[in-house]
């Protein structure tokens, strides 16, 4: 008697991606603070520097909100919700396994804990402290655009893609909506 053919073989899974999501985080998080002690250390206190033929004006504001000036005067709410960020993402990137969802979710992390350290650090003190922002896009003094740094780009940027892989389908497992639904 023959052995019986064995099904096929399951479709090995995509390996996890928690160490891309630690490697953009840690690598942006740097970024993001060498950037404000640069420009907190040498033009804090001075008139905006233009860069980029006024594209860019570079010059440091202490915010104590959220983005767009929201929830002032609310740090050691915001440094909570940061809180509370950090550590959804390090609990979802376990099970990561879409190369798009870890940097999407790394550069959230990355920006949740650049802002988080400026609120614990700075001063006026712990989770009080107040954002270091620096980048004026196209007018100095916020005129053009809200003023913000690295770590608000870097949220923006990841929560963007994440937005835009969710409405691709693509799940953070490394699957895909589309493929699951012609499945069942």
């Amino acid at each position: 008697m023959e052995p019986e053919a064995s099904a096929a073989p399951a479709p090995a899974l995509p390996k996890r991606r928690i160490g891309l999501v630690f490697a953009v985080a840690v690598v942006l998080w740097v970024i993001d603070l060498v950037s404000k002690n640069l420009v907190t250390a040498n033009i804090e206190g001075k008139e905006p520097v233009r860069v980029l033929g006024g594209l860019i004006y570079l010059q440091v504001i202490r915010n104590s909100g959220a983005a767009f000036s929201m929830a002032t005067g609310m740090t050691w709410l915001l440094a909570l919700v940061a809180t509370a960020v950090v550590v959804a993402i390090i609990w979802l990137s376990r099970r990561l396994r879409s190369v798009g969802w870890a940097i999407g979710l790394g550069l959230v992390l990355a920006g949740a804990l650049g802002n988080l350290t400026d609120r614990i650090f700075r001063a006026p003190g712990p989770l009080r402290g107040h954002v270091v922002d620096f980048i004026s896009a196209f007018a100095p003094n916020g005129e053009g655009f809200a003023i913000f740094n690295i770590a608000d780009s870097a949220i923006c940027v990841g929560g963007a893609l994440i937005v835009l892989l969710s409405l691709l389908g693509k799940d953070y497992d490394g699957t895909s909506t589309r493929t699951k639904k012609d499945a069942a």
